[in-house]
């Protein structure tokens, strides 16, 4: 976590953090971060053309139109004392080369997870079990007239630690998204302050 160097209005020095939001394609990621950024979110979607089509695996009976195509960029004052810069990933596989330099420097990140796709959740759990050391949660996304499925068995189907957090959420919803934040927020700190030397 970095520090800014300018105290906020309330005379508390500000705290910044990246947070990291990832996950499959379609998943709901650059909606999490479009309905909580208190500043206009950067998006760099791009328009889905027939030449997707066997590339990208496309949500079924979805309409989606755009992907993003680099990442989501957005902001939010979490608490009077922490600013959270949100960076979401691209989620289709030709895309993945680039969460090394999303997640570096991140204080944690958010795995979004569509239960009726949730294939499609497998390479992120996989990076941040495997191949980084930044703290993660999983959200489950609860897409609106879909079935809900119970989160032990979501856990089982990711074949996910006890240790690591499981939530619900709507990524549509403001405070659904800020719920996940500060999930993430709580566990990566709760992380580092175990690890911390006594």
């Amino acid at each position: 976590m970095d520090s800014s160097s300018s105290p906020s209005d309330s005379g508390l020095l500000t705290i910044s953090a990246k947070i990291v939001v990832a996950g499959g394609f379609g998943v709901g990621k650059t909606t999490l971060v479009n309905s909580v950024s208190e500043v206009r979110p950067l998006n760099t979607d791009a328009w889905m053309t027939e030449a997707s089509e066997g590339v990208d695996d496309l949500p079924p009976g979805g309409t989606k139109s755009t992907t993003t195509v680099a990442m989501d960029f957005g902001r939010i004052t979490l608490h009077q004392d922490l600013l959270l810069y949100l960076f979401g990933t691209p989620g289709q596989a030709r895309f993945w080369f680039l969460w090394d330099d999303l997640s570096r420097g991140a204080l944690g990140a958010v795995v979004l997870v569509d239960t009726n796709r949730i294939d499609q959740s497998f390479a992120a759990v996989n990076y941040f079990e495997n191949d980084s050391d930044l703290p993660f949660i999983v959200a489950v996304n609860r897409f609106e007239g879909k079935p809900a499925h119970d989160l032990d068995e979501v856990r089982d189907a990711l074949a996910l630690a006890d240790d690591v957090p499981l939530i619900e959420c709507d990524a549509r919803s403001r405070a659904s998204a800020i719920d996940v934040l500060q999930e993430v927020v709580r566990h990566s700190i709760s992380l580092a302050t175990v690890s911390a030397p006594g």
